[in-house]
């Protein structure tokens, strides 16, 4: 029996321990979109909060499920479980509902035929974003627009020399302004998100770039890099975790050769500037506006 997990639900919910994780959020995952058609006789859902990105999942958990297959689909209420119940009524399911620990929780047997879940795969699926002129994904951070701390750092970025890595590359935006200067030899992009590094894949055709998926936080430190530039995330399953950045610091120090430098942007309001401080021998603020900081920091 093929049983598919998707994210990680509450251990209260019982997640199967033998299934399949198919999370573009856990590196290793199984991609679900790459599994057969009729294939899997379960699939516990741990829905994402976009509309899009959720409508897609399920279509794709329905996609690969036989016919009499086990859907279990949940979300915090909050986050996209006062949803569900309307959003699979729209793919013609019938299903239990319950409500439990701040999550709604439905349940479904795969019907013979389901509605529209072509049209969910393909609104929630990898496109070409008009107006971006690149590849993008819903559920990628800031997947359909220029992120503005992003383009802080875009404007301000001198031209870099040497090998670097863009620490949470999302889909290659700030990559695609450091790899204008020809004085970069090499450069790494990493993502915890899978959609991110392959739309980055996609929207950047130069030699120098690798492309990682990977969490930022498990690299191995290296020492031998000259510059990074990040701009880090700071929620961690919907929650405001300042501690994901700060970490994104210390790897940063931990990956640059003595002399590199640093160049990382942040919301204004993130305490950042002691493990600056404490991780580098000469931190400067560079920009302050519209909400966010930029910092350099040279190890």
């Amino acid at each position: 029996m093929i049983t598919l997990l998707y994210g990680r639900p509450p251990l209260v919910f019982d997640p199967p321990g033998n299934a399949n994780q198919t999370s573009p959020l856990i590196p290793g995952s199984a991609a679900l979109e790459s599994l057969a058609t009729g294939s899997v006789e379960s699939a516990m859902i741990y829905a994402p909060s976009g509309v899009l990105e959720r409508r897609y999942v399920v279509a794709q958990a329905l996609r690969v499920l036989k016919v009499g297959g086990r859907l279990d689909v949940l979300a915090p209420k909050d986050r996209g479980g006062s949803r569900l119940k309307k959003e699979l009524e729209g793919f013609g399911l019938n299903f239990t509902e319950a409500a439990k620990a701040h999550h709604r929780r439905c349940i479904a047997v795969r019907p013979e035929t389901v509605e529209g879940i072509e049209a969910a795969i393909a609104a929630g699926g990898p496109q070409k974003v008009e107006g971006l002129d690149a590849w993008s994904q819903p559920g990628v951070f800031a997947w359909d627009r220029i992120d503005p701390g992003s383009a802080l750092l875009a404007a301000h970025v001198p031209e870099l020399k040497g090998a670097g890595i863009d620490l949470g590359c999302g889909y290659g935006a700030l990559a695609t302004v450091v790899l204008r200067s020809a004085g970069v030899t090499a450069l790494r992009l990493v993502d915890l998100d899978r959609r991110a590094v392959e739309a980055a894949r996609r929207n950047i055709e130069d030699a120098r770039a690798t492309f990682e998926w990977a969490d930022t936080r498990t690299l191995d430190d290296g020492g031998d890099l000259d510059f990074v530039v990040s701009n880090p995330p700071f929620h961690d399953g919907g929650a405001e975790d300042r501690r994901l950045g700060q970490a994104f610091i210390r790897k940063a120090a931990g990956l640059l050769k003595k002399g590199g430098v640093l160049w990382l942007v942040a919301n204004r309001h993130l305490p950042y500037e002691a493990e600056l401080n404490t991780a580098f021998k000469r931190v400067r603020p560079v920009a302050d506006q519209g909400g966010y900081k930029l910092f350099e920091a040279v190890k």
